[in-house]
């Protein structure tokens, strides 16, 4: 009986979350409608105005609009937009101070009949400073007052009771997001630019390239073409990357050795052969600008342990082993 009540109340679950998900869905149909239609124009005008000041993006709003403001701005900050988040309230007491003629604000708010964002709005009058709403109020104050209006469509709340900010949370959230994106592409945002904003974490390690962690110099374990077999081992063994380069007259990556090389060899004299009778003279090779994600997925690709780096004249200029992908949090 236990079971059968679990199971029917779980049924009732799934079947409110596809509810919500499918309402949530149709709000941001929604949208895409409006951007290909009565959105277009203001939305490219915020793009273009945003993208033209020397200041930084104020975003602003209270509530649920205020939390999803707070997320734009982080993410306009950390992909080349400066920005930050002011909260309406403490805008009154003190914090228009931060914001100054260069900037432009964006303002959220759902009805866009939000009292605490009048102190704001006034300021950016007075002050002549740029003003977008992002607001479902056509004719709401804030819309009346503002430069551009990123008018959303009315949409059905998720919640049962149309009172819980749900679908227009998330519409807010997506405009957001596409203002964010659009300006990244504008400004020709790379992910190396990327990196600068995220030094940290397993984010900031995906974006570091090999040429930042790997070995050179006399680190690199390389042997000329006619290198003796005993010769090569002993270097193989005293560097500690399972292989060594092998270059030719002109310093050029013409093979490699490996661990794996070595052990297919071993019913042969190995005394008796050179490089040249065992190495690989196709190896995997990497460049400096390789993003350490990539060379990643190199090594797991082939089940191997280390690349080779060279340069574009096919000559080593580094090793990086999966142990330089682990130790800065890539693997």
């Amino acid at each position: 009986m236990i079971k059968r009540q679990a199971l029917v109340e779980s049924s009732g679950a799934i079947a409110s979350a596809l509810r919500t998900v499918e309402t949530e869905r149709a709000g941001l149909e929604a949208l895409a409608d409006a951007l290909n239609g009565s959105l277009y124009a203001a939305f490219c005008e915020a793009v273009r105005t945003i993208g033209d000041i020397r200041g930084r993006v104020i975003v602003t709003g209270i509530g649920k609009s205020g939390h999803i403001g707070s997320k734009i701005a982080a993410s306009l900050a950390s992909t080349g937009t400066p920005a930050f988040f002011v909260h309406p309230v403490e805008a009154n007491h003190g914090d228009l101070g931060m914001i100054g003629p260069d900037d432009v604000i964006l303002a959220m708010s759902w009805s866009g009949e939000t009292s605490e964002l009048q102190g704001i709005v006034s300021y950016s009058r007075r002050f002549s400073i740029p003003l977008i709403a992002i607001t479902s109020g056509e004719r709401s104050a804030l819309a009346r007052e503002s430069d551009i209006v990123l008018l959303l469509p009315k949409a059905q709340e998720a919640c049962p009771h149309g009172l819980a900010p749900t679908t227009s949370t998330l519409m807010q959230l997506s405009l957001g997001d596409a203002l964010v994106v659009a300006l990244l592409e504008a400004r020709g945002f790379t992910a190396t630019d990327f990196k600068t904003f995220h030094p940290g974490g397993k984010l900031g390690a995906s974006l570091t390239h090999v040429g930042d962690i790997m070995h050179s110099g006399e680190n690199m374990p390389l042997v000329p073409l006619g290198t003796s077999m005993p010769a090569a081992v002993l270097l193989l063994s005293q560097k500690h990357y399972g292989c060594v380069g092998v270059v030719s007259d002109e310093g050029k990556l013409v093979g490699i050795v490996t661990d794996g090389d070595i052990a297919r060899n071993l019913s042969r004299n190995l005394a008796a052969l050179d490089v040249d009778d065992i190495m690989t003279r196709t190896p995997k090779t990497v460049r400096p600008t390789t993003l350490a994600t990539a060379a990643l997925g190199l090594l797991n690709q082939h089940n191997i342990s280390a690349l080779i780096v060279t340069d574009e004249t096919v000559r080593p200029v580094g090793i990086v082993h999966f142990h330089d992908l682990l130790r800065i949090g890539v693997a």
